[in-house]
């Protein structure tokens, strides 16, 4: 009886160990097949569905800044995402690497900082569509590099906002690396 009470602690222990771990590393890519969940969003959250290819890295540093900032997801993998895109509307000078689609189905697409995300879906615009950070802009979220003095490099961009008829405006501009956060 104590060898087998002995034997079930320590596998319960050794469970434990080997969760903790896997905890360490939830902003890994996942499989194909696989999704990575956030906790639970609060009513004053703001929560998205976000999808990306399975090797992108900055996708994962995105998803990363997002945990760090209160901002809750989903991820899923998928091996390509036009098709996503062209069915949520978004045109193809506005894409970007990775697309969220908040709960209420706005679209945030690219490497959005999460401040301008809540500010966004606590207030949308009327006929807005989402957010939009084209292409991938160097010290935005996710795309840190460092610039060799122990700071980061940057270069100016503005999140756009995408409207229903296909247009879109200036939402915010971030012309420096701390307007992000």
């Amino acid at each position: 009886m104590r060898h087998t009470v002995f034997t079930s602690l320590a596998i319960s222990g050794l469970i434990l160990i080997l969760l903790s771990g896997c905890q360490k590393e939830s902003s890994e890519a996942t499989s194909a097949n696989e999704s990575l969940t956030q906790d639970r969003p609060t009513q004053d959250t703001p929560s998205l569905t976000v999808y990306k290819t399975p090797s992108c890295g900055c996708c994962n540093k995105w998803l990363d800044h997002l945990a760090q900032s209160g901002v809750t997801f989903e991820s899923k993998n998928l091996s390509s995402l036009a098709q996503l895109k062209t069915d949520h509307n978004i045109a193809p000078k506005y894409r970007s690497c990775h697309t969220g689609i908040s709960s209420d189905g706005y679209v945030v697409e690219g490497h959005v900082p999460a401040k301008t995300i809540r500010r966004f879906l606590n207030n949308p615009p009327e006929n807005a569509l989402g957010l939009s950070v084209p292409s991938m802009p160097i010290g935005s979220p996710g795309m840190e590099v460092d610039d060799g003095n122990g700071g980061t490099k940057f270069m100016p961009y503005t999140v756009l906002l995408l409207k229903k008829d296909g247009s879109s405006e200036v939402y915010e501009s971030m012309p420096n690396y701390s307007s992000q956060f």
